[in-house]
């Protein structure tokens, strides 16, 4: 097989065991929220990811060489709006593994509101993958039911408003990159990860009271430790740091393809660790999602795209 295009640095090893570590750490992190969410209330679990995020690396971490009003909208977009959403999503009924396929339609939200706010350009073959993924949104929504380790309504539609925050701190992601090509993304993902602390605990303290939040501090454990701990430095600060860092080193057509193995082993963590079984219509519309993103991305085109780039 021949190597990478023309002027197109090769995946390193590094780079490669970069992807991989990302697609495992998110991959996980659906289970993890889960297990968070057992003893957390969802806004209690946000302030305390992004608390352990962010605090201790202040004193190390200088600020990214941004204007900060990007800092903010990311901090608000990613941070309060895509995991505040999630974390609900996830307390209200959303199973971890369907979780997992339905955040990937993210891609799509990010893809249109490019193109209206961005001046991004789309293509049939988009739209094309845009139907057939929604067409598997519906199926996944219709296997939906409120027994143990079921989907609820209320859940699949939280986490697609996650999915549509997740695509808003995109578009802060790439008009910063604009404005400052080039910056770090440590410092970027550790100070953004400041703004969400405070409405989290206002949320917090609205929802549960001083009491109940009082009551989950004291009676935390190992687990929730773990799940705080996992969440903040592994999925955050780790895992979108060696992510913008790849798509920073590497045109974003040869990056995201290693999205679509998220799902995969979000899926396979679920039904592993938490014993959830998606019904026949879900897995029927996580075929149909995942096989939208590969016609929306033009992949479809070449099929062993994948078993190229990793032999590159």
């Amino acid at each position: 097989m021949s190597g990478p295009a023309s002027g197109e640095a090769p995946l390193s090893p590094a780079d490669l065991a970069c992807a991989l570590a990302v697609i495992v750490i998110w991959g996980l992190n659906f289970v993890v929220m889960k297990l968070g969410l057992q003893s957390l209330s969802p806004m209690l679990l946000g302030a305390l990811r992004f608390m352990v995020a962010s605090l201790p690396l202040l004193l190390f971490v200088r600020a990214p060489a941004l204007p900060a009003r990007y800092v903010l909208a990311y901090g608000l977009a990613q941070g309060l709006g895509q995991f505040g959403f999630l974390f609900l999503g996830l307390r209200l009924g959303m199973t971890a593994g369907m979780a997992s396929v339905v955040m990937q339609v993210q891609a799509f939200f990010t893809l249109f509101m490019a193109a209206a706010w961005l001046g991004e350009g789309t293509r049939r073959a988009q739209w094309a993958g845009l139907s057939l993924a929604l067409a598997g949104l519906l199926a996944i929504a219709a296997g939906r039911g409120e027994g143990a380790l079921q989907m609820t309504l209320a859940g699949f539609v939280l986490t697609l408003a996650a999915a549509f925050m997740w695509a808003v701190s995109n578009l802060v992601a790439r008009r910063a990159a604009q404005v400052a090509p080039g910056y770090r993304p440590l410092p970027f993902v550790v100070w953004s990860s400041l703004v969400p602390i405070v409405p989290f605990w206002l949320l917090a303290w609205w929802s549960e009271g001083p009491a109940a939040l009082g009551e989950q501090l004291r009676a935390i454990d190992g687990r929730a430790l773990f799940a705080v701990a996992y969440l903040g430095w592994l999925a955050t600060v780790l895992a979108y740091s060696l992510w913008t860092r790849l798509l920073q080193r590497h045109a974003a057509g040869r990056i995201t393809p290693f999205s679509l193995l998220v799902p995969v082993v979000g899926l396979l963590a679920a039904i592993t660790l938490l014993g959830e079984r998606p019904t026949p219509a879900q897995w029927w519309g996580t075929a149909a999602v995942l096989g939208g993103l590969v016609v929306n991305q033009g992949w479809w085109r070449q099929p062993l795209r994948v078993l190229r780039l990793l032999r590159a």
